[in-house]
């Protein structure tokens, strides 16, 4: 899961376009050269069932969400909004942090999930308003996306964190993939921090709530 907001398309269309877009302004690494940086490298087999893929992905990433999220806040200041543990073509794999920065503007972090270090990072203009909604959304809370990432990873392995912004979220959406290589979808509180199932994601996710890692 990523932010449901707009920069998303547009970073890529930029990527699928040549690197141009109107509506964004880049600088530094994009996500397709920082995969090939990062030293986590799984085997890309178009022949694994979801979970195979899921606990390898898992199994071979050290560096967990909220060490992520820490190691992009110390490149860039600012409040992280998501992270999620992405793959490129041929099973490279990164921690993609989006940050919120306090100069108003969007950045995009990645991370390596085997040593920690910031392979990258770029700059996304905010045409939208997005910065300011999203800063709206999160004005009072009291569990960032560290604190939510460190809350469900007693539900399993953290995979994503984001803050599924519709103008009211009240909490962030994590996912997480138990040993068996099943995820599994929480709500946590952006003010208590509390862990709930996500119960409309997919009847496939309803008897996930008691399960652990």
């Amino acid at each position: 899961m990523k932010r449901n907001i707009v920069i998303a398309t547009v970073a890529a269309v930029a990527l699928i376009g040549g690197g141009t877009a109107t509506a964004m302004a880049v600088t530094g690494d994009d996500e397709s050269t920082a995969a090939k940086q990062s030293s986590v490298q799984v085997k890309d087999d178009d022949g694994q069932d979801d979970a195979t893929e899921n606990k390898t992905e898992v199994k071979a990433a050290k560096v967990t969400a909220a060490d992520a999220i820490k190691a992009a806040l110390a490149k860039q200041s600012g409040t992280a909004v998501s992270a999620e543990l992405d793959d490129e073509d041929g099973g490279s794999l990164y921690w993609d942090v989006d940050v919120l920065g306090k100069d108003g503007g969007w950045h995009s972090v990645q991370v390596d999930p085997g040593t920690g270090k910031v392979l990258g990072s770029h700059t996304e203009r905010d045409e939208d308003g997005d910065a300011a909604r999203v800063a709206a959304v999160l004005k009072g809370a009291s569990t960032t996306a560290e604190d939510a990432a460190k809350a469900a990873a007693a539900k399993g392995t953290v995979t994503s964190v984001d803050l599924d912004d519709d103008g009211t979220a009240t909490a962030w959406d994590v996912e997480t993939v138990a040993s068996g290589g099943v995820e599994s979808d929480w709500h946590v509180d952006l003010r208590s921090a509390a862990v709930t199932a996500d119960r409309g994601d997919s009847a496939d996710h309803d008897d996930q709530d008691g399960q652990d890692d």
